[in-house]
């Protein structure tokens, strides 16, 4: 077969082929020379054994993996798809080839690899599945269902609607269509950026994939084929938000061993390693069990017990524990995680054929939003959600009570387009009868308000694709309402000099969360110390454990974790009504008197710097500090009262123009290449601390082929016969 690849002055792999298989090669390969690191750290993370080279950090995540059976659902996913879509499997499998025959090289380029001792190993058809899977397997948060359990135990039912808000483990995003109507091509654009963890390498990939049957550009997650969440055919396009839907479960489980195991008090002295569960018809039965072990690069290797009752694989306690918890998810449970959505999308020519391929979508739940050149337009939920009791969605139900079961799917909603445009933030829309809870709707009503969409609005503005990046970069913060009108509240009498000064400072401030601003900078060290100040409170400080939270993993604590949980639900708690008795506007005052008696230094960007993860940390950055905060559009979350630093933020930022597909635009945190110190690894990184963006080549003319030279000197590929 033969296959060329282009690259443009960013560095992005635009890849050209005679058949949609030849090209999954094409882009497994590539893929794996410019990110072997990335693609081996997820693929080991997927099996749980990333400790074996990353040490005893990584043990949580591993033990996590082999309980919740993440390997296993992979394979399992893969076998069915090759049963039910022979063809899409195949496509997975060229992917895979392409990816095993390039890791070697991609090792090469790669210094983690001789740092660790890693050597490149062997993908498998199901590991894409797998790498998928463990992408996503936290961003329904059902670790949330924990916390409500304690909130409930400790201050009772109606407090969780206190703490009821996005919070630090939850993955969003920011997504508008402005429809051809409001446009000024008379075409559609879309565009937003999706909330991540920000990685390094990053967690979407720029890339180009062509042949006779389609020619898509987007952003692509490594490891895995096609383009599944943003991407422009050139006549249709569509990007994703996530959706905030509820689709997984946690059981409490009642486990035993089984007759003749030492510990079941009749043993004869054998060991037989079995464990029975209690099922909602008063039966027990065999739950499956095996132990398997995590091997630790510098450390002693730790044994995890799998088990696995009907509901699913368990993931808190185990046999003999005082308390068991089990992990029901959809793909588990379906052996499908939606593969088959993904070369309909590549073949898409109209918003019917996304929308026909988005039918088979599986996980995460999302909101698509799509237009075509024709006109048309597409808003609406993808996934699959189970239908089951509202205690299944909210709280750790009882294994053992009937009317806990699974009855079916949730038909997947649609959602409406107001003045020519829709907008989504992960607020309430129309994904609402599918979740519990949402963002606060500051992100959403800002971008509307910006776009001029509102009923009331006088003037509608025509938008272009190169008018988005403004919106994309916009740091007005209205969840600041809460604490400045408390603030505003105080009398000045009962005010030190400098507080009054500080407070005058705050109350004329524009709340904009700009990296040059002094204001903002206040403003966050007030918020902080209102954020500890609330969590000493003797009435909130009882969820500050040890309250149960010390029995669970080390994997679900940063749901857990009190100072986060009132950092970002900080506007509903000074907000309400009554606070269990605490005397807020005493806390506020004390805190502005603490901030004024030891001044914020400098300015907003100098704390609120960009802390992205890396699978190693040997390596270092003077990381630049950030404009945005958790509820602007420009989403950089802090953790109000722990640490200004953003983990999380826009991991990728994109615009698609539906009248000229060359006028659509995109940028990603760092760059395009995973090798730290290519020409490529971090070029895009004052763009991105900027709002700019960089231009979709599509023009082959306009692109450099590969050389066989390669980039730095590595050997690589222009073309190859097979």
């Amino acid at each position: 077969m033969t296959v060329e690849i282009y690259r443009d002055a960013w560095g992005i792999p635009h890849l050209r082929a005679d058949s949609a298989q030849e090209l999954a090669h094409a882009q497994g390969r590539t893929t794996a020379v410019d990110r072997a690191w990335q693609l081996e750290v997820e693929r080991h993370r997927s099996q749980g054994t990333s400790a074996a080279f990353l040490g005893a950090d990584a043990v949580a995540w591993d033990r996590f993996a082999r309980q919740a059976r993440l390997d296993d659902t992979a394979r399992r996913c893969f076998a069915a798809l090759e049963k039910r879509d022979p063809e899409t499997a195949a496509w997975v499998v060229s992917y895979v080839a392409g990816v095993n025959e390039g890791l070697a090289e991609g090792a090469r380029r790669a210094p983690e690899f001789a740092a660790t001792g890693l050597a490149p190993g062997r993908w498998e058809p199901w590991s894409p599945l797998g790498v998928w899977l463990g992408t996503h397997i936290l961003f329904a948060g059902f670790p949330a269902k924990l916390w409500r359990e304690e909130v409930v135990r400790l201050l009772g039912a109606d407090a969780v609607q206190l703490f009821a808000m996005d919070g630090p483990g939850t993955s969003g995003s920011n997504g508008w269509l402005v429809s051809g109507e409001r446009s000024v091509t008379g075409r559609a654009v879309i565009a937003g950026d999706p909330h991540r963890f920000i990685e390094e390498p990053g967690v979407y990939q720029q890339i180009r994939l062509s042949c006779p049957e389609f020619d898509v550009a987007g952003l692509a997650v490594p490891g895995v084929p096609g383009i599944a969440h943003f991407a422009h055919t050139g006549t249709v396009a569509w990007a994703i938000t996530n959706a905030m839907a509820d689709y997984q479960d946690l059981y409490r489980e009642r486990l035993r061993w089984a007759a003749g195991h030492p510990g079941d008090g009749s043993s004869d002295g054998s060991s037989v390693e079995a464990v029975e569960v209690l099922d909602p018809d008063g039966s027990w039965r065999a739950a499956s069990r095996h132990l398997e072990t995590i091997h630790v690069a510098g450390s002693e290797s730790v044994e995890v017990e799998v088990i696995e009752t009907g509901r699913g694989p368990v993931v808190i306690g185990g046999a003999g524990a005082e308390e068991s918890i089990s992990l029901r998810y959809p793909p588990r449970v379906t052996e499908d995680l939606g593969f088959s959505a993904l070369l309909p999308l590549l073949r898409a020519r109209r918003v019917a054929d996304v929308d026909r391929a988005f039918d088979r979508w599986a996980e995460p739940v999302n909101v698509v939003q799509a237009a075509d050149t024709e006109g048309g337009l597409l808003h609406r939920v993808a996934g699959r959600v189970p239908v089951r009791s509202a205690d299944n969605r909210t709280r750790v139900v009882a294994a053992w009570e009937p009317g806990r079961e699974w009855q079916g799917w949730h038909e997947m909603p649609y959602g409406s387009f107001e003045d020519g445009v829709a907008v989504m933030a992960n607020q309430r829309g129309p994904a609402a009868p599918l979740g519990v809870e949402f963002a606060p709707p500051h992100r959403a009503s800002r971008i509307r308000q910006l776009l001029g969409a509102a009923k009331e609005a006088k003037e509608a503005k025509e938008w272009s694709a190169q008018d988005m990046a403004a919106i994309h970069m916009d740091t007005h913060l209205a969840s600041a309402s809460a604490l400045l009108d408390r603030l505003g509240a105080l009398a000045r009498e009962e005010l030190s000099p400098g507080a009054v000064a500080l407070r005058e400072q705050l109350l004329g401030w524009d709340r904009r969360m700009e990296a040059g601003s002094a204001e903002a900078a206040v403003y966050a060290a007030v918020r902080g110390a209102v954020v500890r100040r609330l969590v000493a409170q003797p009435a909130l400080a009882v969820l500050a454990g040890p309250a149960g939270s010390l029995a669970y993993p080390e994997i679900f604590l940063p749901w857990l974790a009190l100072t986060p949980r009132v950092g970002f639900a900080l506007e509903n708690l000074l907000k309400a009504e009554e606070l269990y008795g605490i005397d807020r506007d005493a806390i506020v005052r004390a805190a502005v008197e603490e901030v004024a008696a030891a001044p914020a230094p400098g300015t907003w960007g100098d704390t609120h710097r960009l802390a992205p993860w890396r699978a190693l940390t040997g390596t270092s950055y003077d990381e630049p500090g950030l404009s945005g905060d958790h509820d602007c559009v420009l989403c950089t979350s802090a953790v109000p009262g722990l640490s200004d630093l953003s983990a999380r933020g826009p991991a990728a930022r994109y615009v698609w123009d539906l009248a000229d597909r060359e006028n659509s635009l995109w940028v990603v945190p760092f760059g395009a290449d995973g090798v730290p110190g290519s020409g490529h690894h971090r070029d895009q990184l004052p763009l991105w601390l900027k709002g700019d963006l960089v231009p979709v080549t599509t023009d082959w003319n306009k692109l450099t082929k590969q050389s066989h030279e390669g980039r730095e000197g590595q050997e690589s590929w222009e073309s190859y016969e097979d």
